[in-house]
């Protein structure tokens, strides 16, 4: 019977089409990864023991199910058996079952906390080191990947620890207990049972791990479907300009009847090894009937004796046969421990030093390259940047421009120490940010990105992400400072209007001004601009420069940009090629020069932009 419906034994085909590994992922070869997970659970004591002491009754009570059985078949259905005798004997049994009852839900309540418990705190730890992590990391590590394994591996892991590891420590239980309960009550044919098991087991073993694998290969192509479908609805502009409906509805029926098919081979073998389990265990419990009746016939047993023997028997090999499924989800398990503490195990290269270095006050705002050599980690034999030396003075407007790949985002990425030069040293305010805390650095840079980035918050929440202390009447300057009042005010919600993915709420050059405001907010020393305008149209252009216009007040301003209309105005134009400064001077002077800069003005004036470098 059935002890415990609310979580029983897992069967073979359920636990092997438990959650895949991540993309990529396989099962551990060993246990040890867990014991990361062991350590988050052991946080809570409390609900360990509980869970513990729920688990020892609940299988005990499960052991004592068949041995009331057989004193009520002993007791209670004799031909001599008095009203007291049944009443007696039904109600004991009454009695287990509630106990049963309350320690099941006990132990399913405690072990499920526990499951999203560690669950939630390893993700926090996850993403709390995932932040503190640069972005070179994430250019060798897709934060695709990283994704799967923040969702499908947890998944796995929660599954260990609120489902597995009690269905295992029960099922030991059990199987052990209810073994030697076989052994007390007929020796000779608990030695037939054990030699029955494994011929029970072995099938299960050898189809469910056909049936694991191809329930990956049909998790596989299920995952294929919405990557199918976020890529085709992602792009729907595109599909329907170039009418290309029927061809996606094609290609979406290829990838649908690929699921098909891995999920009919999936059933086939699942339908197969439930008939030939169900045939073993069946007829292993047949011929364990006819050997008891042979035993009662002889005098040898008793009815009640075969009657618990038959149910324990069943306990019995249910027990161990869920023991072997189980360990597999625990590799499985271990696996995905394994790849998140990965993520955890990461250290990030950009740290704080033991003692950093304060910035004098009050902020300066002077940053210096000397003699900087710096190569991306992911391309080492190509220098992004080759004996740079540049120094940019309080308040002055430097801008930096060059063809693509000349290493203008480079000098920003070193600026606010993303990454450290392989060769000099840049300076902030004179102390060299290897010397100074990386945050201390931040805190006086605010960024104006080409692309705005936006949350999938409200317009508040994405306005004071560069001061989260601001106040609503602060929030309101900078956004009319960044030409952003108006459109704001006119939002549903005002200024607690949600946004959408990315801010798809508002047009581009909406979305700049508001990362103008952001930037103001900030009230950062530096300012970094990074093609703010390249994208917008000429009335979007004209805002967003005039609030840029503003920003720059009194800020030292490094500005990349490949419309050379926006930079005419620059206190100072640095000329970069292939990683090397070329040129300095003022938008006359290079424009005499007759060089690279010369050469790029030529492309984009004829007294008016004409096209972009």
């Amino acid at each position: 019977m059935a002890a415990e419906p609310a979580e029983s034994a897992p069967s073979a085909p359920d636990t092997a089409e438990s959650p895949a590994p991540a993309a990529g992922g396989k099962p551990a070869r060993s246990l040890g990864p867990l014991r990361m997970v062991w350590g988050l659970a052991a946080h809570y004591p409390r609900q360990v023991a509980l869970a513990l002491l729920a688990l020892l009754a609940s299988s005990s009570a499960t052991i004592a199910i068949p041995m009331r059985f057989k004193a009520i078949v002993d007791q209670a259905f004799g031909p001599g058996a008095h009203m007291g005798d049944i009443a007696g004997a039904f109600q004991l049994m009454l009695v287990i079952v509630v106990i049963l009852g309350l320690a099941t839900a006990t132990r399913f309540y405690c072990v499920s906390w526990l499951g999203e418990r560690v669950v939630a705190d390893l993700r926090e730890k996850v993403q709390a080191n995932l932040l503190r992590l640069p972005p070179s990391f994430f250019e060798a590590n897709s934060p695709k990947e990283i994704s799967s394994r923040m969702t499908s591996d947890t998944a796995l892991i929660e599954v260990v620890v609120g489902t597995t590891v009690s269905i295992a420590l029960r099922n030991m239980i059990t199987g052990i207990g209810g073994t030697a309960y076989l052994f007390f009550l007929a020796p000779k044919l608990t030695l037939q049972l054990l030699v029955a098991i494994p011929l029970i087991v072995l099938p299960i073993v050898v189809f469910g791990r056909r049936l694991s694998k191809a329930s990956r290969t049909s998790q596989d192509t299920i995952a294929d479907i919405g990557a199918s479908v976020t890529e085709t609805l992602g792009a729907i502009r595109v599909v329907q300009s170039f009418n290309q409906e029927e061809r996606e509805t094609a290609r979406f029926h290829a990838t649908v009847d690929r699921t098909f098919q891995a999920a009919r081979r999936r059933i086939a073998i699942r339908a197969v090894m439930t008939a030939v389990v169900t045939m073993l265990v069946f007829g292993s419990i047949t011929g364990l009937l006819w050997q008891g009746a042979i035993g009662v016939a002889t005098g040898q047993i008793s009815g009640g004796t075969i009657a618990a023997f038959v149910v324990t028997g069943g306990l019995v090999a249910g027990a161990f046969g869920a023991l072997t499924e189980v360990y597999g989800d625990l590799l499985r398990g271990a696996g995905a421990a394994s790849r998140l503490n990965e993520l955890l195990a990461e250290r990030p290269a950009i740290a704080a030093p033991a003692r950093p270095i304060a910035l004098p006050e009050p902020a300066r705002g002077q940053i210096a390259f000397d003699r900087v050599t710096f190569r991306y980690p992911t391309r080492p034999d190509q220098p992004a940047l080759s004996e740079i030396t540049l120094k940019v003075d309080p308040g002055e407007t430097v801008a930096i421009v060059g063809p693509s790949g000349a290493g203008k985002s480079t000098i920003f990425q070193l600026a606010q120490r993303f990454y450290d030069p392989q060769g000099g040293t840049v300076r902030l305010d004179g102390v060299a940010l290897p010397s100074a805390d990386p945050d201390a650095v931040r805190r006086r840079i605010a960024l104006v990105p080409q692309e705005a980035v936006l949350f999938a918050a409200s317009a508040r929440d994405n306005l004071r992400y560069g001061n989260w202390e601001a106040s609503d009447e602060q929030i309101w300057q900078a956004a009319r400072a960044a030409n952003a009042e108006q459109f704001l005010r006119d939002l549903p919600e005002g200024l607690d209007t949600f946004l959408g993915d990315n801010g798809s709420r508002l047009s581009g050059g909406q979305r700049q001004r508001v990362a103008i405001a952001r930037a103001l907010l900030r009230d950062a020393p530096i300012l970094l601009l990074d093609e703010a305008t390249s994208a917008l149209d000429s009335e979007s252009e004209r805002l967003v420069q005039d609030a840029l216009d503003r920003l720059m007040a009194s800020r030292t301003t490094l500005v990349i940009a490949h419309r050379l209309a926006t930079v005419r105005q620059a206190d100072r134009i640095v000329v970069m090629d292939k990683g090397r400064i070329v040129e300095q001077g003022t938008h006359e002077e290079l424009s005499r020069l007759g060089g690279l800069y010369a050469r790029l003005a030529s492309l984009q004036f004829d007294d008016r932009l004409v096209a972009e470098v």
